[in-house]
């Protein structure tokens, strides 16, 4: 199609005669007739001004294409992402009721805005629900607490130690390195095998896993579950996926998985940095070392808000929804690892880590665990372990309340299936905030430790069988259960699906040998 035959076409759309559409460029009728005939042309400035009369692109004027649009042309255009491809853990209005949840919490004057939380978070993904979202952020962020709120939760470290309880810790003597090292590999060995046991059933909910376990023999849980176990009549019943899942009968080694990922990422921070890493380190670490997909919920806020400029503390705070979730309670484990005796270092060591991206309670169950694991290096009673964690967060925390509800439960007797049932009385698996919190999941794991007793099986089984984060659960709870008591108790039924290798996604690291870590973890001992 020739340039006149487009310019009458657009013409007679216009509802424009030969006359007056000249008199609009300042033309005579017979300059556009011969356009349209053929016989002439347009100059280059007359092309353009046609364009911008019938807001085309050239492109649309000269070859009849008209994929480039006439925005292009004007200096006003507006580029926008697509938002329905943006993965919501990197949209902030995409979990508003999340954050107002959150915030009621912590004890924020908010309530009055639930039914504009609610409104907006109902609002189809656009510009137009972030640029209100944005406001609703503000309001967060200044809002007062009420009065008479229960706790007193800082995310400073000076604030945190001053609120600590009393606690004396068992005085220590220079252990026995092998000993020491026996220890080291059950954490590490205690960390994969838990995580393996709950990975392939991690978001499934207790009124599926339960019968699932039941059909195949498992019931309560005492082993891996197998690829064997799985019928094509369990994946037509079940709404759970359970095919291609890591199971530990179809794998060579432990495969990927965040839970082993942060621990192996924790000894290359002290590589790098030494054991005076700031979280500004972390934050550099991070961006270098895995991809985004890597990092899931509070962590993958971070990790934009670290491309965008945000850096610790900030980064932890920036519309983060999460920042009470469970991602940084499974940084912690290798902070206790390398600071067996001394709960209070590990616990700081945590606080640096998960202060880029958690705050209060989210940074108190990664101090917890990593206190917890410094202090089973030394001492093998789960109930003082668990004091001892307990002893590196304020005593006047929401985390320190209910783990303290746990102890009192167990110390009054009554059973384990009641405690378990008390857990999730009052917190909901179905409820994707009570499903990932730091507090839900780190009672699990407390009380799979107290009434595991020391026993490894019995330990990551009840941690995993309850659901809500089951490799997160199973990981901490095997981990710390294995620091106690050693390798020794991990018998083979459950190491040797790993083949003593560990895969990651870390840049330049991959799959790892378990006895490397374990001599990179001795080594960061020798340093204190």
């Amino acid at each position: 199609m020739y340039i006149g035959s487009i310019i009458s076409r657009l013409r007679h759309t216009a509802n424009l005669s030969q006359e007056k559409f000249a008199e609009t460029l300042g033309l005579s009728r017979q300059a556009v007739q011969k356009w349209e005939n053929g016989t002439s042309m347009p100059d280059i400035n007359n092309i353009i001004s046609i364009a911008k009369f019938f807001n085309v692109s050239i492109d649309t004027l000269l070859l009849g294409s008209d994929k480039r649009i006439a925005e292009e042309m004007s200096v006003d255009k507006i580029i926008q992402p697509q938002y329905k491809s943006i993965h919501q853990w990197e949209l902030y209005s995409a979990d508003l009721m999340i954050e107002y949840r959150q915030t009621i919490d912590e004890g924020k004057d908010i309530s009055q805005y639930k039914n504009l939380f609610k409104a907006v978070a109902d609002m189809p993904v656009s510009s137009h629900k972030e640029d209100i979202s944005n406001v609703l952020y503000n309001i967060v962020l200044n809002a007062k607490q009420v009065d008479n709120y229960a706790y007193v939760e800082p995310s400073e470290l000076e604030e945190i130690r001053s609120l600590r309880p009393e606690f004396e810790y068992k005085k220590t003597v220079k252990m026995n390195a092998e000993k020491l090292r026996r220890k080291i590999a059950g954490a590490w060995t205690g960390r994969i095998c838990g995580c393996l046991l709950g990975k392939p059933v991690e978001g499934i909910k207790s009124e599926e896993l339960h019968p699932i376990l039941k059909e195949s023999g498992n019931y309560p849980m005492y082993r891996y579950i197998h690829s064997a176990d799985i019928t094509e009549k369990m994946c037509d019943t079940y709404s759970f996926r359970l095919k291609d899942k890591c199971y530990a009968d179809t794998i060579s080694c432990a495969p990927v998985d965040d839970d082993t990922n942060y621990t192996v990422l924790s000894a290359e921070l002290i590589k790098k940095y030494g054991r005076d890493f700031t979280s500004y380190d972390v934050s550099k670490l991070w961006l270098a070392c895995q991809p985004k997909d890597a990092y899931c919920t509070a962590e993958r806020v971070a990790f934009r808000n670290f491309v965008d400029g945000y850096y610790p503390p900030n980064s932890a705070i920036y519309k983060n929804p999460y920042h009470e979730w469970i991602g940084a309670q499974i940084r912690g484990d290798y902070f206790g690892y390398i600071n067996p005796g001394n709960a209070e270092l590990a616990a700081e060591m945590a606080w640096r880590d998960a202060s880029i991206s958690h705050v209060k309670n989210g940074i108190y169950g990664e101090m917890f665990i990593a206190a917890m694991l410094a202090y089973a290096a030394v001492d093998d009673h789960v109930e003082q372990v668990v004091l001892g964690g307990l002893a590196q967060i304020p005593l006047t925390s929401r985390l320190y309340k209910n783990i303290m509800d746990v102890l009192s439960w167990y110390r009054d007797g009554i059973s384990e299936k009641k405690c378990f049932e008390k857990i999730t009385e009052q917190f909901d698996e179905h409820d994707s905030h009570d499903w990932c919190h730091t507090i839900s999941n780190a009672m699990i794991v407390v009380t799979s430790l107290l009434y595991g007793n020391g026993d490894f099986g019995k330990t990551v089984c009840a941690a995993v069988q309850t659901c809500f984060d089951t490799d997160c659960n199973g990981a901490t709870a095997g981990s710390i259960v294995g620091m106690i008591n050693g390798i020794e108790c991990i018998s083979e039924n459950w190491s040797g699906p790993i083949n003593g290798v560990l895969d990651t996604s870390i840049f330049g690291v991959g799959k790892v040998k378990i006895s490397d870590m374990i001599d990179i973890t001795m080594e960061h001992i020798g340093q204190i």
